[in-house]
């Protein structure tokens, strides 16, 4: 009969598809890893990795057997959850998931509250793009996400926090800058900046402009950043656009316009895998998160919801 210990080698292995990090994740020497998934091989009658391939890749029946390891792991934690849970106990560790433009802006409103709250609750957070969120949450290497939704993602849960405005970010000079209100059509403008590729902000902002805007001039240049967007239309001229929590920081409010049409909103929610097991941190985090933001952004009706995908 497996033993947990196996499952959550194998899962490992298909995790980060290299037998020295698995092992190491795991806590046990690379020989111990790799004779108890080949002893767990033998014990079913089946190969589960191909290990002629570099990095290492799951056989066709490897990789159900493998999913059925990570839902079996993922009961047996719902245990420990479900005593702590009965003994209001926060502890254990949180790995958090952030996109990089809600995280210099939300993080600092919560996340050492909360951490202060919760003392036994170890926290990580990292910055990742909303494509490596989903991808670590399938892989168990973070708990819960905070991006932008919905992404109608099988598997995922998605919890609503709040819905911040888009808002323009303008040069003082341009057309724009003596302006209290733009209209929405406005922006499909060669005028505009974009943040780069794998951002679902810039998504948003192309979905609104219903096309590819093409810059007029021999400079092209596109930012993970929209803290390094706004500096580059400071010098050189243009617009962008911006979420609503960016704009609250900024001191050059004059520079911030509104859309004078129903706003456009982006939708951030919490997400996590349908198997996670801390139900009650989600709820405590969520409850920090809603606390900490405006009161108007938890107003739904605000404005619409810009989809992404």
């Amino acid at each position: 009969m497996a033993s947990l210990a196996q499952y959550s080698y194998i899962v490992a292995l298909d995790t980060y598809r290299h037998f020295v990090t698995a092992s190491e994740k795991c806590f046990v020497t690379q020989p111990t890893l790799s004779m108890q998934i080949k002893k767990l091989e033998e014990e079913l009658e089946v190969v589960i990795f191909n290990r002629s391939k570099q990095p290492v890749i799951p056989t066709l029946i490897g990789e159900k057997i493998i999913a059925q390891a990570r839902k079996i792991l993922s009961e047996h934690d719902r245990i420990e959850s479900i005593i702590q849970q009965e003994k209001s106990i926060i502890a254990g560790k949180l790995t958090i998931g952030i996109i990089p433009t809600l995280a210099p802006y939300l993080l600092p409103l919560f996340i050492g509250d909360f951490s202060r709250k919760y003392p036994a609750l170890e926290i990580k957070v990292l910055e990742l793009l909303t494509e490596e969120i989903i991808e670590q949450l399938e892989k168990n290497l973070i708990d819960v996400g905070i991006l932008v939704t919905p992404l109608a993602e099988a598997g995922i849960v998605e919890e609503s926090l709040f819905f911040e405005k888009m808002l323009v970010y303008t040069h003082p000079d341009h057309s724009f800058g003596n302006r209290n209100d733009i209209d929405m059509a406005d922006i499909a403008s060669p005028d505009i900046w974009l943040l780069s590729e794998g951002h679902c902000f810039r998504s948003q902002v192309l979905n609104l402009c219903t096309f590819q805007p093409k810059k007029e001039t021999s400079l092209s240049f596109e930012s993970g950043s929209i803290e390094t967007l706004c500096k580059l239309i400071d010098r050189e001229g243009g617009f962008t656009l911006i979420p609503e929590l960016a704009a609250e920081e900024m001191s050059q409010q004059d520079q911030v316009k509104s859309f004078t049409n129903e706003a456009p909103l982006r939708e951030v929610s919490l997400v996590f895998s349908r198997r996670y097991t801390k139900e009650h941190i989600i709820k405590l985090l969520q409850k920090a998160i809603q606390e900490a933001v405006p009161l108007e952004m938890l107003d739904i009706q605000r404005g619409h919801i810009v989809h992404w995908r």
